[in-house]
């Protein structure tokens, strides 16, 4: 079922519910703004004007999620699926890809080659996509993964910013080290927060009503756990292994979210290192 969220956006929330994936991934909808009875902003925002319900008949797809087929059928029944585009390579994002290309035959574009599909090019930072009347802006977000990236609505009132993993509607992201990489995380973090008064739309969660304050606050809680880190490394010696400083950082983990807590943790000691 499509709910929309924003003038330019709703979601399909996809049937993988879990301790990384929250509800479950948020496969995203995007189409030109038009009036609408949930929205304080539809029909006011100038691109509405003229515009029947929404979603119109071209739609944007982010994400398509998880290789449920249900759930990818839902997704294309929301419109003329002219462009799909993804934020970061993890299953939980890219394993519908290819069935979903072949239900619409929509190109897929995303950072990485190999998520293309037909004449879809990878993704650059500062690319602006027109597609289904939205304009969206290309935001490099590395951190989470190296290939990371966010989507800047010009469209939406207020501006919103589709984050993928690197914010979530609630808690905190795992860093994949070695390929994402706390410097960049924290970058990222800046750079989405630089914008006052932007919603986040997270792949995982509800929508982020704050962005810059959740941002600054990601940011202040990665640098405290990185000091206590660095405690525990000066207390067990410098070779202290990825297990023993998880152990004694995060006490008890539950076994289902261990190996994030462990990746996490590399990357800050790899960050402590360098």
């Amino acid at each position: 079922m499509l709910h929309r969220v924003s003038a330019c956006a709703g979601l399909v929330l996809a049937p993988n519910p879990g301790p990384m994936t929250l509800e479950g991934t948020n496969t995203w909808v995007l189409s030109a703004p038009g009036p609408g009875p949930e929205h304080p902003n539809y029909g006011q925002h100038p691109s509405a004007q003229g515009r029947g319900e929404w979603p119109g008949p071209d739609v944007v797809v982010v994400d398509p999620g998880p290789l449920d087929e249900d759930h990818l059928q839902a997704v294309a029944a929301t419109g003329t699926v002219v462009l799909i585009l993804v934020t970061h390579r993890h299953g939980d994002h890219t394993d519908g890809i290819d069935r979903l290309h072949e239900i619409t035959g929509a190109p897929v574009r995303a950072a990485l080659p190999e998520f293309c599909r037909d004449s879809g090019e990878p993704l650059r930072d500062g690319d602006s996509v027109l597609a289904a009347g939205v304009s969206i802006r290309v935001l490099a977000t590395p951190g989470h993964t190296s290939d990371s990236v966010s989507f800047l609505l010009h469209h939406d009132s207020p501006e919103t910013i589709l984050t993928g993993d690197t914010v979530l509607g609630r808690g905190t992201t795992m860093i994949d080290h070695p390929d994402g990489t706390l410097e960049d995380y924290l970058r990222s973090l800046e750079r989405l927060g630089a914008r006052a008064g932007t919603v986040g739309l997270p792949a995982h969660g509800a929508p982020v009503p704050d962005l810059q304050g959740a941002c600054a606050q990601l940011a202040e809680h990665r640098l405290e756990r990185l000091e206590q880190v660095r405690g525990v490394v000066a207390r067990l010696g410098p070779d202290a292994t990825v297990e023993a400083v998880t152990d004694a950082v995060y006490g008890d983990v539950p076994p289902e979210v261990r190996p994030a807590a462990e990746h996490s943790i590399a990357a800050q000691l790899a960050h402590l290192r360098r």
